[in-house]
């Protein structure tokens, strides 16, 4: 039979309420100072030992609450989430909290309030744990969905000393299945320089950057390759000054996911090779990876095992994910070798739009499995 939940569904509903209607988008720093403070006193009032570190002035702290007795160093079990959002403030304007049936809405309760939420609670609930069981760090950072620039090297300084990692970005929609790999993202910024002219007078005089660049636009976007599970996409572009001068500058801002480190250099290769079709227009590229590939490792998928089992004891199945194209911190700690279990958070849909939401009747087993786990795991 299946554990019962010390926490009636009502209960859960006000607790990831009081979060939600808390709108922490990451651009925002006074509204992610605001969140961090919640997540803080709810913190303190489970009993756990916190601690903020300050990441400058453009964004929010970063959030470490853990029960490690004085002393304890062991590598330990470390939570990972992010309590920014891609919603702006006055969201909620538009897509409030509600419930609807077994639909629970508001920006961010999907991803990844919720999610944080239940590992959370189930966290404090082992505020007093015994001698033998693995220490807990939960890292809460506030800059995720813009690519985590603030946070990175805490992270890596914190898994360093961890045993597992699990995050609680949302499980994917249809069966709120666990992810054990992701492809690894990045941007490749081309510029292109001409030379600006008269558009009427001395057209022939001027050499156009937008004009170039539409050339290096297809080349990139031939370099996707669907069989081999690379991507490149070009979402931005900006260029030229008014309608009347030939343009003199043009910039892209290229989007590319790789499913491992050997398609990183196949693709780093092509866009190397990228050069100026157009004559006295320079072509400038530079190629970042941002987060590293999750690869699918012998021992993730010894932890997803130990994960299901306790899935099984608290009344649900847990599913696996296929490769997903979506980064996430679970990248940075993957990379440095550490079994990592990602998309534990809550269950349901609509990540980043005006219908995200989670399933209500999932919450009880979700909360089970997260103080299952965290107890046992050794």
């Amino acid at each position: 039979m299946p554990s019962t939940s010390p926490l009636s569904i009502d209960q859960m509903i006000r607790h990831i309420q009081n979060w939600v209607e808390c709108e922490s988008p990451s651009h925002d720093p006074a509204a992610l100072r605001t969140m961090a403070d919640i997540l803080l006193r709810d913190a303190t009032a489970l009993g756990l030992q916190t601690q903020t570190l300050s990441l400058g002035e453009e964004t929010g702290p970063l959030l470490h609450f853990h029960n490690r007795r004085a002393g304890d160093d062991r590598p330990g079990i470390m939570l990972l989430a992010h309590y920014d959002t891609v919603h702006p403030v006055g969201t909620l304007e538009r897509n409030p909290f509600r419930q609807e049936e077994d639909r629970l809405y508001g920006p961010g309760i999907y991803d990844m309030k919720a999610g944080t939420w239940l590992a959370l609670t189930a966290m404090g609930s082992l505020s007093e744990p015994d001698s033998s069981a693995l220490p807990i760090d939960f890292v809460i950072v506030p800059d995720e969905e813009t690519g985590t620039f603030y946070s990175r090297e805490h992270i890596e300084k914190f898994a360093r000393n961890t045993r597992y990692v699990l995050v609680c970005e949302p499980a994917r929609a249809e069966g709120g299945r666990c992810v054990t790999a992701r492809k690894g993202t990045g941007h490749i910024y081309v510029t292109t320089h001409g030379r600006p002219a008269h558009a009427g007078v001395q057209h022939q005089k001027g050499r156009n950057a937008i004009q170039e660049m539409a050339h290096q636009v297809l080349a990139l976007q031939a370099m996707t390759d669907y069989e081999r599970g690379i991507t490149v996409s070009v979402g931005l572009i900006k260029g030229g000054t008014t309608s009347n001068v030939v343009p003199e500058h043009c910039s892209v801002d290229v989007d590319f996911r790789i499913p491992d480190p050997e398609a990183e250099h196949v693709l780093r290769e092509k866009v190397d090779q990228l050069k100026a079709v157009t004559p006295d227009v320079e072509v400038d590229v530079k190629f970042a990876v941002n987060r590293p590939p999750m690869p699918r490792t012998e021992a993730t998928a010894a932890l997803l095992k130990k994960a299901q089992a306790y899935a099984k004891e608290a009344g649900f199945t847990l599913e696996e994910a296929p490769m997903t194209g979506g980064g996430s911190d679970a990248n940075f700690t993957a990379a440095l070798g550490i079994p990592t279990l990602d998309g534990l958070g809550a269950d349901g849909d609509g990540a980043h739009t005006l219908r995200e939401h989670i399933l209500v009747s999932t919450l009880p087993e979700r909360l089970v499995f997260w103080q299952k786990m965290l107890k046992g795991l050794n």
